[in-house]
């Protein structure tokens, strides 16, 4: 029975994190399930180059 409840707390934090994550997300502080991640490869180099001259 105890291990019936620690999977259920496991599973109940495990929500509630990604609730948050995607509360943030919608926030735009982090990029979670939603948006997906960046492709850095155009903005990277154009970055550099600027402050490389």
């Amino acid at each position: 029975m105890e291990i019936v409840i620690a999977l259920a707390f496991v599973a109940a934090v495990l929500f509630g994190a990604d609730r948050l994550m995607l509360w943030l997300e919608r926030r735009g502080h982090v990029n979670w399930r939603r948006k997906g991640r960046k492709h850095l490869r155009h903005h990277s180099r154009a970055n550099l180059d600027q402050l490389l001259s």
